[in-house]
């Protein structure tokens, strides 16, 4: 967080730059928290404090050492990467005798380098961090190379020199105390948005750090560097050429970014899905049940004569991808690859100028995600996002986006965020099968119908969410859980034992079914726990009679079963110990139902245990390092 203002006392309307970069990182904490700091501008001098831990452990070292009126500030959460949680690897970091402060996300790859040369002159460094390094790189340019001289923008001029020297991904923002009021920031590769105030103005790593003040928000390309006053934003590249950023409207409510009467972010964010599925689907149809995805900006020739269809994506995101690959070689009769980011672009594949890249990033920073997008354009592929969060780099960077509107996910382990992405990507498959003509008008129109109902049947299941909610409390001591399913089973189960290992850090793990005999059949033990994600009677009658085959084997060797199925399945009873029954809908669909249950469960089954389900250990929202 970045902020300046304008007023004589201090204050402004009540609130000084100390109150908006502590409000900012309270809303921003889910994307790193092993440590907090802030510094402030004031009477020509920095004053700075840092903890490691939660930000509350920031607030009592504040009250315990308040800091002093001030209009100009910066604050700073982090998830560790170089040096481990600790007072003294907090951000900000100080230098240029400590005039300077400086708070960085992402990662510095040629620090090693930097830091030779800066010993060298003599510089001492008292953390283990990247982030050091830079900071004493920008406070030595602005002595050596600029003589301290701010008479022409002194701070914003040493950051464009600093970053040319910079490799690797990195957000930073700086203050000095010889210039009190402005914020200087850069961005490569690294997520920052600026928030445009009356007499005031901010930075954030995502709007929601501001969105009490203020909906206008401006998106930042790659590689540039942004100073804020009170009253001015001024952008340039990093050769200090100007440069504009691209000003858009923050359309949801500083509400939904709480709890709104829940006791976590994540409880309301699954309570929210029947709203994330609803938004994600409105206005993507005409009255005639044709879809209108006016968002996408690929040639409509060149999209039916797509022969293959890649989906990258990562963690819960790569869950929906595979999802999503089965809806849409079903509907389009595209060969569909499912590949996780981070493998994608290293193992030399195969894409060209009839390939369609699909990336799935809540936060459209997922930096594995965003490198394997730019690697899929460089070698001639058409790029297409499914995002949730407007203005984000990847979306920016690709040729055409789907948003997926359901407002900002706050929990680090995603719920609401899993069935927009699904959502999001059958509406991609059924606008490519209504171009390719792989469908009739009127079967896609019947499909989309199925699709309005969905939100209502998920609102159904969190309104009889008690059972599945009592055994996950009942369950607090055990020490692995299995998950089984089939077709599109076998994602949702991968999705929740995820969810499971991310808040409740016990073992899991999701299998396809009919691997079991070829193997992992030998966990099954007196007394494990293994949930089966059962397919409809109605639709593949083959697939239901094996997976029920599935259940009588691993409970024939003393696993405790819990069934998800359809309602009105009477066959799992005699093979369950529990049944949670969801409504009916088409095999195809049945994802956006029967997660739900397993997201309840391990929810619960975490909050039993103690934990902080909001913030798992060790875990960040968005990813942003390779």
């Amino acid at each position: 967080m970045g902020y300046v203002g304008r007023s004589s006392n201090g204050k402004i309307a009540g609130y000084g730059a100390l109150d908006v970069v502590l409000e900012g990182l309270r809303r921003l904490e889910y994307r790193g928290y092993d440590s907090a700091g802030v510094a402030v501008v004031a009477d020509g001098v920095i004053s700075s404090r840092k903890k490691s831990g939660k930000l509350n452990n920031l607030l009592v070292e504040l009250e315990e050492n308040p800091l002093p009126d001030s209009l100009t500030g910066i604050g700073h959460t982090r998830w560790a990467t170089h040096g481990g949680p600790s007072d003294q690897n907090a951000h900000p970091h100080l230098a240029d005798g400590g005039k300077l402060a400086l708070i960085h996300n992402g990662i510095i790859e040629n620090f090693a380098e930097l830091k030779l040369e800066l010993v060298g002159k003599g510089v001492t460094f008292l953390s283990e961090t990247d982030t050091e390094v830079a900071a004493a790189l920008l406070a030595d340019i602005f002595r050596s190379k600029l003589n301290g001289d701010v008479s022409d923008g002194g701070l914003t001029r040493a950051m464009q020199l600093a970053c040319q020297r910079l490799e690797g991904a990195f957000t930073l923002l700086a203050v000095h105390a010889d210039q009190p009021d402005v914020v200087v920031a850069a961005r490569r590769n690294s997520p920052l948005v600026v928030g445009l105030g009356e007499g005031e103005n901010f930075l954030g790593s995502d709007v929601s750090g501001f969105i009490d003040h203020t909906r206008r928000a401006v998106e930042l390309g790659q590689d540039q560097i942004v100073t804020i006053t009170a009253d001015t934003v001024e952008i340039t590249d990093f050769f200090g050429a100007p440069a504009e950023g691209k000003e858009y409207h923050v359309n949801w409510d500083p509400e939904s970014a709480e709890k709104g009467g829940f006791a976590s972010f994540m409880e309301k964010e699954i309570h929210d899905q029947p709203d994330a599925v609803a938004q994600t689907l409105l206005g993507r149809s005409d009255i005639h049940g044709r879809l209108t995805l006016d968002e996408l900006r690929i040639d409509v020739e060149l999209l039916k004569s797509v022969n293959k269809i890649i989906v990258l994506a990562c963690g819960t995101s790569a869950y929906a991808g595979q999802v999503a690959k089965y809806a849409i070689e079903h509907w389009c009769r595209i060969p569909t690859e499912v590949e996780l980011s981070h493998e994608f672009r290293y193992r030399d594949p195969i894409v060209d100028g009839n390939t369609l890249v699909v990336s799935i990033s809540q936060s459209g920073e997922t930096m594995d995600t965003l490198m394997a997008v730019r690697y899929a354009k460089e070698q001639g592929a058409k790029t297409l996002s499914i995002c949730n969060t407007n203005g984000s780099t990847i979306p920016r960077e690709s040729d055409a986006v789907l948003y997926t509107h359901a407002g900002p996910e706050i929990a680090v382990a995603s719920t609401k965020a899993f069935l927009a992405q699904i959502t999001a990507a059958y509406l991609l498959g059924l606008y490519l099968a209504q171009l390719r003509g792989n469908k009739f008008q009127g079967e896609i129109k019947d499909i989309l119908a199925d699709l309005g109902k969905i939100p209502a049947k998920i609102q159904r299941i969190l309104d009889n969410e008690g059972q599945i909610k009592d055994l996950g409390r009942s369950m607090a001591d055990a020490k692995s859980v299995l998950f089984l399913g089939r077709h599109v089973g076998f994602p949702v189960a991968m999705e929740g034992a995820l969810k499971l290992k991310e808040l409740a850090y016990i073992h899991a793990e999701g299998f396809a079914a009919g691997e079991l005999k070829h193997g992992p059949i030998a966990l099954i033990e007196e007394g494990q726990p293994v949930f089966v994600v059962v397919p409809s009677p109605r639709g593949r009658d083959s697939l239901h009679s094996k997976v029920v085959s599935n259940i009588q084997e691993v409970r024939a060797r003393g696993a405790k079963t819990i069934v998800i199925a359809e309602e009105g399945d009477e066959a799992v009873k005699a093979y369950a110990e529990h049944v949670f029954y969801i409504p009916e809908a088409p095999t195809l669909l049945a994802p956006l139902l029967a997660t739900v249950p397993l997201q309840i469960f391990a929810l619960e089954l975490a909050q039993a245990k103690g934990y902080d389900v909001d913030q798992p250990r060790n875990l960040a929202k968005s990813v942003t390092v390779e």
